[in-house]
C-alpha cells in the first residue's frame, strides 16, 4: 500500500509539532514573566516555565523512547508544586504587610 503512512513518520511529525507548540509557548511565557505587570502574574508565569519544561521532557521522552525522562518530569512537577506554594506564601505575605503597613520598631527601654 502505497502513500500510507508509517507509525514512525506520524511519531516523528507529531513530536515535531508539539515542541514547536511548546516553543511558542515558552517564548510567549518569557515574555510574561519579563513584562509582568504585576508580582502573582509573575509568579504564575513562573510556574507555567515550570509546565512547559514538563512538556518538553515528556516529548523527548516519547521520541527518544527513554523511560528515565518521565521520573525527571515528575520530580520536576513537584519541585515546581513546592516552589509555587512558596511563591505564593511570599505573595500573601508581602500583601498582608502593605495593608498594616510597615510595622513601627518598639523603643528600648532602659532601666538603670
Amino acid at each position: 500500500m502505497t502513500g500510507a503512512l508509517s507509525s514512525e513518520a506520524v511519531l516523528h511529525g507529531a513530536t515535531l509539532v508539539a515542541l514547536g507548540l511548546l516553543c511558542v509557548s515558552f517564548i510567549v511565557t518569557v515574555w510574561r514573566v519579563i513584562v509582568g505587570p504585576t508580582l502573582p502574574d509573575r509568579v504564575l508565569a513562573l510556574d507555567m516555565l515550570v509546565a512547559v519544561a514538563i512538556g518538553f521532557i515528556a516529548v523527548i521522552a516519547v521520541k527518544t523512547s527513554f523511560v528515565l525522562y518521565v521520573d525527571i518530569a515528575i520530580s520536576l512537577g513537584l519541585v515546581g508544586f513546592l516552589a509555587t506554594v512558596a511563591f505564593a506564601r511570599f505573595v500573601l505575605q508581602r500583601q498582608r504587610h502593605s495593608e498594616t503597613g510597615p510595622s513601627k520598631p518598639v523603643a528600648e527601654t532602659r532601666h538603670d
